[in-house]
Parts: C-alpha cells; structure tokens; sequence
C-alpha cells in the first residue's frame, strides 16, 4: 500500500502547532520522509510530531546572545541547532541566487554527510564547491564576528569561497584579491579596478567610523559595496555574508534573501539612492522570516 501524502497546512492542523513549525521540522529533517515539490512540503500521513528537543545547555544558554548560541553549537558540533539550520538555510539561498542549481535537499545532504548523493541531473563540480567553501565562510563569520570589518577579512571571504572553482584557476582571476577586469551588475557600470582598493579603504573609513551600527547602515554599506563589486566574481555572496555577520555583531534580528524576495532585493540595490524603501521593506520581510526561526528556538532578540 503506498503511503499517503498531506500538507504541511494539514499536520499543523493535526498537530496543533502553526505550520511555520512544521516547515521547520521538515527543513531540520525530523519528519521522516517529508519531501519538498516547489515549494511545498508534502508529509507522509502516517508521520508523528517530533518530540521536544531537550539541549543540554538550554538553560545556560537562556539569555545568551544568538552570536554566543551560534558559538556554542558549532563548538558542540550539535545537530538541528540553529546553527545547523542558518548553514543550510543561508548556503542555499544565497547561492541559488547566484545560480547554483543544487536543491535545498542535496545542500542538506552535504552539510550533513559531506557528501552529495546520486541525483537524477548532473552537478555542477563549481556548484558542490562553492557549497562547502560557503560552510566555510558561515564559520569564519561566526568566529570572527566581534571584530572590526576589515579589507583584509572581506578578502579573506572571498579566498575561502572560491578556492578550488573554475575561475580560481583562470589567470586573470584573483581569488582573495580585487578584480583585475572591470564587470558590471545588472548592466550597471561599477568601479574600475584601479579605483576599488581606494574605495574600499573609504567605504570602510566611513562605516568603522560610527558610534552606533543600526540596520539601516549595514544596507547602506552593502548597497556601496555591491556598486564598487570590488571581486571579479562572488561579490553578491560576499556582501550578504557581511551582512549577517555585522546583524550578529551588532545584535540585530539576521536576515536571509530568498528566491522570493530576490527581485525586491535586486530592485531595492538599483534604486536605494532614489528611495531606500524598496530594500528596507524587503530586508524587514526577511527579518520577520528569521524572527520566526528565533521563536522557534526560543532565542531572544530586538527589533
């Protein structure tokens, strides 16, 4: 007898829990044989709610920042943290964005068993790459949250990230070093490669400078970072994992850009200098996105 699927619309229901809870169940793998189609999770019927999580720092770890909670998860190597669950989350989207065709379900898959699987399509090797560097780049954002934003760290993003790729081996690549060649962003000219080193040396100045970092600075320094495009490649990666690392710092709600908010962010960038709205609104969907994973994991946070 085959089994039968339901929506996630439907468990909550059953379960009596919101569904934005059960979505989370099923991206943290606690529903056994939960698929994903679309963007829709279909649930075995058969499947029972997952028991509570009982963390053996829970109450340690009540008032802790999610900066410090992010720490502590990686150090434990603990799995279905929220840790484990931003790695995933964060991998997947903002490399989707970029055009990586790997599922939500293989980037899992390799953070998990640090392997791929078999697939019924073929994979991008720069794909899979790209994947484990961007693990790689959550991690040293974690590690390093506290300190100054600096040129020598963006670089260091950018080496981490696509070390090994197609590009780093071309001669005119520069992985972990400013672009040679000049490029362009949504057909948008951007700074010259004699101009970047300067630029980016002023864009740093001014952001440092501030007394105060609130949400509104941290797009405003992305948006200048995203016209400089300082990298010959992987700027847009980049720049969001700065981002969430200067969120994390600064103790503001984190942010993830996904498939559905990708047009609003690319319209917010294009038109921040005429009105800043367009990514603010975008950005603060994303933020109440985020806030429901925090109520999830019961991490405490302002807005």
């Amino acid at each position: 007898m085959s089994e039968i699927f339901i929506s996630s619309e439907e468990v909550a229901k059953n379960w009596g829990v919101s569904e934005r809870s059960v979505r989370n169940y099923c991206s943290l793998g606690r529903i056994p044989g939960a698929v994903l189609q679309g963007k829709t999770w279909l649930i075995p019927e058969s499947a029972v709610k997952p028991a509570r999580q009982i963390r053996h720092s829970a109450k340690s770890q009540k008032n802790k920042k999610l900066l410090q909670i992010l720490r502590d998860e990686k150090a434990d190597g603990l799995k279905g943290g929220i840790y484990h669950k931003i790695q995933i989350d964060l991998t997947y989207n903002s490399n989707h964005i970029e055009g990586s065709r790997l599922t939500h379900d293989q980037t899992r898959y390799i953070f998990e068993t640090k392997t791929i699987g078999v697939t019924d399509t073929s994979v991008k090797i720069d794909d899979i790459l790209e994947t484990v560097n961007h693990f790689r780049c959550i991690d040293t954002v974690i590690d390093s949250a506290k300190s100054k934003l600096s040129e020598s760290f963006i670089k260091r993003l950018h080496f981490i990230l696509k070390s090994g790729t197609s590009g780093s081996q071309k001669n005119w690549f520069k992985v972990g070093d400013y672009k040679l060649l000049e490029n362009t962003v949504g057909g948008a000219e951007t700074a010259k490669p004699a101009e970047v080193a300067t630029k980016m040396k002023s864009l740093l100045s001014a952001y440092n400078a501030k007394e105060k970092v609130a949400l509104q600075d941290i797009l405003d320094f992305h948006v200048q970072f995203e016209a400089i495009h300082p990298f010959q490649d992987g700027n847009g990666r980049v720049g969001r994992l700065i981002m969430f690392r200067e969120c994390l710092k600064h103790n503001i709600v984190p942010f993830i850009i996904t498939e559905e908010l990708k047009l609003f962010y690319y319209r917010g960038l294009k038109e921040w200098n005429n009105e800043c709205g367009f990514l603010r609104d975008a950005i603060l969907s994303a933020q109440d996105d985020f806030a429901g994973v925090l109520d999830y994991f019961k991490i405490k946070y302002e807005r």
